[in-house]
């Protein structure tokens, strides 16, 4: 795999795994694995349909009788952690590893001040079907799959290095069937169906239990393409020519889009996600890593994980791998990596700063006969009176930032407030922290102190 599909999947993979503020004690984290779900087939029954037991997915491709296609299905297999205390700290040599004494059940406990939590966590599996040759006609295969059961006993031991409590880890054994056809649609267009089906056994006993039934369920079930001398058909724009065809694609509970690079119109990797997702999507360059929550702002949440009370980065760090690894992430941002999650501007035309590259960058101005340069400081007088910034603003001292002249010859003076609490980050041209005023505006000021706001007050 690419990198880029490869980063994608990983963060697909964990969306919704672990929530804001990530303790396992939050409401919201009672509820886990809450995407891709494919449950098993008599649970499904035994809902009349309601919960599927099968995800499909259907999409085109071009130059059908050419090359090969390789699917791989990746999902998340639950596993439960218990913390199990034995009636008193045992000896550490007095039982075998791998067995289990007896122990009570409990929510949590804390060896030596270290914190431990029943949770719920996850292993990453995947299921690689053999290549499949397109020149065949209506090539087709059928693997199944099974990862088996696991019972893990971990001791934990306190400062005397006696086993004071024990982590408990189950999970259920899941099976399942992986099928791929291609079908033509005449020419060197065709269709493909990937169908998941999860045919884990299960009793009615445990069909009434839903922690059973999680155990059993794939979660955040995901479908990678990839062709070799083929191409796939977006579905969200197909061609003219393709829209019919397109149209007679089912995909059940998940939707395929093209992965890749967008410049270069890369059309020879699918991948299919339960969350709806635009062709070509990207991780933002700016993030520092998977928030699991993709509907949240990276600084708003690193903000938030920074407020967090040492108790409650306690138990973040209880939770799990993941949860760690996003807390010590969060701690360890540098300065840089602060100012680059405050927000970045990109678009099809322009960059921020060439917003006007269709005039010129101007090195000075005149103001009352005085060249001013970049680094200047000046006083502000708006003239407009328009709005709140021109009331607000009038008499601040403020730093020339840039000297810029429109295609129109009309030039605009942006200027970074020295009371502005985020200067440095009017400096290197952020949104919000950048004043444009005319030359008429503006008057030279030198050796002069900013006057304190309580100071500026008139009254008439």
């Amino acid at each position: 795999m690419s990198s880029t599909l490869d980063q994608i999947v990983e963060t697909l993979l964990y969306e919704g795994f672990i929530l804001y503020p990530y303790r396992p004690s939050a409401r919201k984290n009672r509820q886990r694995f809450t995407f891709g779900r494919v449950y098993p087939q008599a649970y499904s029954v035994s809902e009349k349909g309601a919960e599927r037991c099968a995800m499909q997915t259907e999409c085109l491709l071009t130059n059908a009788n050419e090359g090969e296609l390789q699917v791989s299905v990746r999902f998340l297999h639950p596993l439960v952690r218990e913390v199990g205390l034995p009636a008193t700290p045992m000896d550490p040599f007095g039982w075998e590893a791998g067995a289990e004494p007896p122990v009570e059940i409990v929510p949590e406990t804390r060896v030596d001040g270290q914190l431990y939590q029943a949770w719920q966590e996850a292993i990453e599996r995947r299921v690689l079907l053999p290549s499949l040759n397109l020149r065949k006609p209506d090539p087709s295969a059928a693997v199944q799959f099974s990862f088996s059961a696991a019972r893990l006993v971990e001791p934990i031991k306190n400062r005397q290095g006696e086993v004071a409590a024990l982590l408990l880890r189950r999970q259920e054994a899941i099976e399942g069937t992986v099928e791929v056809a291609v079908q033509s649609f005449g020419g060197n267009l065709a269709k493909v169906t990937v169908r998941v089906l999860n045919q884990t056994p299960i009793t009615a006993d445990e069909i009434a239990r839903p922690e059973s039934v999680l155990l059993r369920t794939m979660a955040s079930t995901h479908t990678v393409m990839q062709l070799r001398g083929a191409e796939f058909s977006s579905l969200l724009d197909p061609l003219p020519e393709h829209k019919a065809a397109a149209e007679q694609c089912l995909n059940l509970g998940t939707w395929p889009v093209l992965v890749g690079d967008p410049q270069k119109a890369q059309r020879d990797t699918m991948l299919s996600s339960p969350i709806i997702l635009y062709d070509y999507p990207q991780i933002a360059p700016e993030s520092p890593g998977s928030s699991f929550d993709g509907t949240e702002v990276d600084e708003l949440l690193a903000l938030c994980v920074q407020a967090l009370t040492d108790d409650e980065k306690q138990e973040v760090r209880a939770a799990g791998e993941q949860a760690r690894q996003l807390l010590e992430r969060t701690e360890s941002l540098s300065r840089q990596q602060w100012l680059k999650l405050h927000g970045a501007r990109r678009d099809n035309q322009t960059a921020a700063e060439d917003f006007f590259a269709t005039g010129n960058r101007l090195a000075e101005i005149t103001i009352e006969g005085v060249a001013v340069r970049i680094g200047d400081r000046v006083r502000l007088r708006p003239q407009g009176r328009a709005d709140i910034f021109d009331l607000a603003l009038s008499g601040r001292l403020a730093q020339v930032e840039s000297i810029e002249q429109d295609f129109e010859n009309r030039v605009h003076v942006a200027v970074v407030l020295d009371s502005d609490p985020g200067k440095d980050l009017g400096l290197l041209r952020q949104p919000g922290h950048r004043f444009f005023f005319g030359v008429d505006e503006l008057e030279l000021v030198a050796g002069v102190s900013e006057v304190p706001v309580e100071q500026e007050v008139r009254y008439e």
